[in-house]
């Protein structure tokens, strides 16, 4: 059996990390406004679910456009800590989208050519990659709360992500629990990039 090129590798690395990442962004929105209506947040920072959620997608925009420069929420203030935090946020998300879009490219550059052998793992590799999060994953789920701050302290080299909510109101509609669902799709989607390597074999 040909051997995979090491490219193939890199490639699906990089690919299910940034679809993962474009799919909990996409899936927040619902998720958000699902997390809003059952813990009831809306009443905790006095704002109906329509206008939270608009709020929401002008922070969405602001983290996945290359031409919004600066935040404004419109019933959210944003202190400067905070700001420089989504900043950062922005600088990996554009990241993620820029690797899921260069690699959407590769693929149908791939497919055109009839040349998409190039970008197939073995069952063997792909269940290696499906492991690696399982190894965390007792963690993550007994005490998300460690979990978080761990994933922010190996992310950030600052603790600007530490929101007060007096400043930074928008912090009581971003729950624990809607952080931890939103991961928990980017587990799923990563997952399943790689499972249908090995289901198709």
């Amino acid at each position: 059996m040909k051997k995979k090129p090491i490219s193939s590798i890199i490639y699906n690395f990089f690919m299910a990390l940034a679809t993962a990442t474009v799919g909990a962004l996409i899936f927040s929105w619902p998720l958000l406004a699902l997390f809003v209506k059952l813990q009831h947040t809306d009443q905790l920072v006095k704002q109906p679910l329509n206008v939270v959620m608009r709020n929401y997608n002008q922070l969405l925009g602001y983290l996945i456009s290359p031409f919004d420069k600066k935040l404004q929420m419109s019933n959210f203030p944003t202190s400067t800590n905070a700001a420089e935090h989504f900043y950062e946020c922005k600088l990996m998300f554009q990241l993620a989208l820029i690797v899921f879009i260069i690699g959407i490219i590769i693929y149908f550059f791939l497919r055109y050519r009839k040349k998409l052998s190039y970008l197939v793992l073995s069952p063997t590799v792909a269940l290696i990659f499906m492991v690696i999060p399982v190894v965390i994953l007792p963690f993550a789920v007994t005490n998300f709360d460690s979990f978080f701050i761990s994933f922010h302290h190996l992310l950030f080299n600052n603790n600007n992500w530490l929101f007060d909510p007096a400043t930074d109101p928008i912090i009581n509609i971003l729950t624990e629990g809607f952080f931890a669902s939103c991961f928990a799709v980017a587990g799923v989607i990563y997952e399943l990039y790689f499972a249908r390597f090995i289901l198709k074999h």
